[in-house]
């Protein structure tokens, strides 16, 4: 069950009267295999006059070094690079990523470059954090925005200063990644004790038999599994069979309140304990008036601005709920609802309700 509030609309999604199991291959992630992170510094070029200013030295540098590699030496005063920007190139790198695949590549100015809309990004080797070169990058930016107009009368429309080359790399060497072995080490993407027995039982259940078990949670965030006899040539398979196991993952009551937009995302999970609550609202609203006063004809007063000070209050009635033991969220929102509260209002009352301690659920305000 979740239970969502934002702005003036309650959206209440409840669920099935049986438990909801989940493949582990959404809980957990195998150890070794893993995304790797590629930077690069290359020259964006072919820009309308939006690159880099004569100030910005290493883009002058940067193309005169590849003007040399190419037989054309150059003094790096002698040129301007408008039309080119300096350009950090970042990439992520699958695991197992076999050498000739292409994978997207993000483009950023680092330079004062004010937009790399329709250019090109020159040859550039990305190296991973060992600064060895696993893929190359190259091919049209598209920038997510635009810049129109000029001087007063221009208008930017998002960021127009980065931008992505889809397929825009090709991957030149295979990252280093774990091949499974006898053991396999599940990391749970969010650690829990619960969860975590739960993963270990589920696979000696369908791998394990009465003697032995292939399976032991070593922590909340950790999984050892011992691949079985029958799957020593076939680890592959035997990943993949672990993927479709399935579990019903231990979810911690949690309430998760943003009071800048008003909204509040409330678990199933979370139990409310006997409770009584008023809620009233009192305003006071201060007008003040300013009245011109205006003497008579050949009297000797004179013309003044006179301010009129007028304060009105109103109280409103209190409004109550009562809810039994062991009430869900589901039965505290409709009732708030039910008396009119507003998303500030169910805020507040949460607030107090956790105060109160009546709330078995953990608040946390973002």
């Amino acid at each position: 069950m979740r239970i969502i509030t934002t702005g003036f609309l309650a959206i209440t999604l409840a669920a099935a009267e049986h438990t909801h199991e989940t493949r582990l291959k959404d809980l957990v992630e195998i150890e070794g295999v893993r995304d790797n992170q590629l930077l690069g510094y290359g020259l964006v070029v072919g820009l309308k006059g939006s690159g880099d200013k004569q100030q910005t030295i290493f883009s002058t540098q940067s193309l005169t070094n590849l003007l040399s590699r190419m037989g054309v030496t150059v003094s790096p005063t002698a040129i301007q690079v408008k039309n080119t920007a300096a350009v950090l190139v970042t990439a992520n790198l699958p695991a197992f990523g076999q050498p000739g695949i292409r994978i997207d590549v993000a483009v950023s100015s680092i330079g004062d470059a004010s937009n790399l809309q329709g250019g090109v990004l020159v040859l550039t080797p990305l190296k991973g954090a060992d600064g060895q070169v696993y893929a190359v990058g190259q091919g049209s930016v598209v920038t997510g925005g635009f810049v129109a107009g000029k001087g007063g009368t221009s208008q930017i429309v998002a960021h127009p200063t980065s931008g992505r080359i889809p397929n825009g790399a090709i991957v030149e060497k295979a990252p280093p990644s774990v091949t499974p072995g006898v053991k396999i080490h599940l990391q749970l993407r969010q650690s829990d004790f619960t969860t975590a027995a739960r993963i270990a039982a589920a696979i000696n259940l369908k791998f394990g038999d009465k003697d032995s078990k292939v399976a032991q949670a070593d922590n909340p965030g950790l999984v050892t599994v011992l691949t079985p006899a029958a799957y020593t040539a076939r680890p592959v398979e035997f990943i993949a069979d672990i993927e479709s196991v399935t579990v019903e993952a231990d979810r911690p009551a949690k309430i998760i309140i943003n009071e800048r937009t008003g909204t509040i995302v409330m678990g199933g999970e979370v139990r409310i304990s006997p409770v009584s609550i008023l809620h009233g609202e009192l305003t006071v609203a201060i007008q003040t008036i300013r009245e011109v006063s205006q003497p008579g004809p050949r009297s000797q007063g004179k013309t003044e601005v006179v301010p009129e000070v007028k304060v009105k209050a109103k109280e409103e009635k209190a409004r109550d709920i009562i809810l039994q033991k062991g009430a869900s969220v589901e039965e505290l929102v409709r009732a708030l609802v039910g008396i009119g509260s507003t998303p500030r209002d169910i805020i507040a009352i949460l607030e107090s309700l956790r105060s109160a301690g009546a709330i078995e659920a953990e608040l946390e305000v973002i």
